[in-house]
């Protein structure tokens, strides 16, 4: 719970691109934050160097080898493991705030544990509400107990602070367009997967990147929005705004707008989310100074279904709902892998997740456990459909 007194944090992800945005105003601020807890899914050495940096007295690993084990205990660090493990550092007495930084499916039921436990949570975790929100979301026990991390999802929370739903006609994301915005539909495909983690404004990992190359994440993101926000598809869209200063719009039912405008640095909304309601003197640090006002751009442009078809393909999975977000999570991450190892071509990609989708004849989910096996039936049948294109 927030209070205006030092806050001691857990943070899963610790050696992710987010975890770094979020030590980085950890280290700012030691005054305001502490770390009492660290995860990350393999980097032990980086792990510990962290965990001794911070005071970390505990941390986790997915699996972590005996050696691991022994190196943490004779650095004065307990280290835990695996989903447990994650579970238990979400539910630590000694925390007051709970950042999940990591991707993957793996910190639902962490992000569950904290949600119970009622400690004040920021979330960079696309998956675990996308494919489990009609569960998590309840599990919230006062407003701003569950705080996003990702700029666009962060911008549309402080744009509907203090304002009553049902004045929110519609809530806008915005995309960058990725590497391949200007790209015609025959060159995209022949893009190699260095091309695309060339992600032309943010530092983020390969999957995600890829995502981003292709506006999967985008769609991933309006799945998201639906969800933390209480609100339907057809009130979520998504525009391309290639210089990114703007992360999210909210139009109002007095044909009002608001919008969230800041340097692309995932510092910043760390920063708003870990402080909030207070907010941290960024704007006395050079390299977050807000742009001159004519250097704004203010250009959006609509994104091209035929180019893009993966943005649409993941709006349709949330429009309908029920087993399709799992299974879209899944189908991603299998796909994704596949074009990176240079199995499947690009464009293959979302024709494996919607054959997936399409594929599926199972029902719908009726509890936390059935969304969570979804996600691994979409990974069964995109490495199905994978394995069937290699061997065309």
């Amino acid at each position: 719970m927030y209070t205006d007194s030092f806050t001691q944090i857990a943070l899963i992800g610790a050696t992710g691109i987010v975890g770094g945005s979020v030590l980085d105003i950890c280290a700012r601020f030691p005054e305001r934050f502490g770390i009492v807890a660290m995860a990350a899914r393999s980097s032990s050495k980086k792990l510990l160097s962290l965990s001794k940096r911070f005071g970390s007295k505990i941390a986790c690993l997915a699996n972590p080898s005996p050696t691991d084990v022994k190196t943490f205990k004779e650095n004065g660090i307990e280290l835990l493991s695996g989903a447990e493990g994650l579970e238990t550092i979400a539910g630590l007495d000694g925390a007051d705030h709970v950042v999940l930084a990591s991707s993957g499916a793996e910190t639902i039921f962490a992000l569950k544990r904290a949600l119970e436990s009622d400690k004040d949570v920021s979330l960079a975790n696309k998956e675990s509400v996308v494919a489990a929100g009609p569960w998590l979301m309840p599990l919230a026990k006062r407003p701003d107990q569950l705080r996003p991390l990702d700029s666009e999802h962060n911008a549309i929370w402080q744009c509907t602070r203090g304002e009553r739903r049902a004045n929110i006609k519609c809530v806008t994301l915005t995309a960058s367009g990725g590497p391949f915005r200007e790209f015609s539909a025959e060159r995209m495909k022949n893009v190699t997967p260095r091309e695309a983690l060339r992600h032309p404004v943010w530092n983020m990992s390969p999957k995600i990147t890829v995502d981003s190359s292709n506006l999967m994440n985008k769609g991933i993101e309006c799945i998201e929005a639906t969800q933390l926000f209480g609100l339907r598809m057809e009130r979520v869209k998504a525009v391309i705004h290639p210089s990114s200063h703007i992360h999210g719009m909210v139009e109002f039912s007095d044909a009002t707008v608001k919008l969230l405008l800041h340097t692309p640095d995932m510092r910043i909304p760390s920063a708003v989310a870990l402080a909030w309601p207070n907010r941290l003197p960024l704007g006395d640090i050079g390299e977050f100074a807000v742009p001159d006002c004519e250097d704004w751009s203010m250009e959006f442009f609509a994104p091209d279904e035929k180019r893009f078809p993966c943005l649409f393909i993941a709006r349709e999975a949330g429009r309908r709902g029920g087993p399709y977000p799992p299974l879209l999570i899944g189908a991603d991450e299998i796909a994704v892998n596949a074009f990176l190892e240079g199995r499947i071509p690009f464009l293959t990609i979302s024709h494996i997740i919607e054959s997936a989708l399409e594929a599926y004849k199972g029902s719908r989910p009726s509890s936390l456990g059935d969304a969570v096996q979804l996600i691994s039936e979409g990974e069964r049948l995109a490495t199905e459909l994978c394995s069937a294109f290699c061997e065309r």
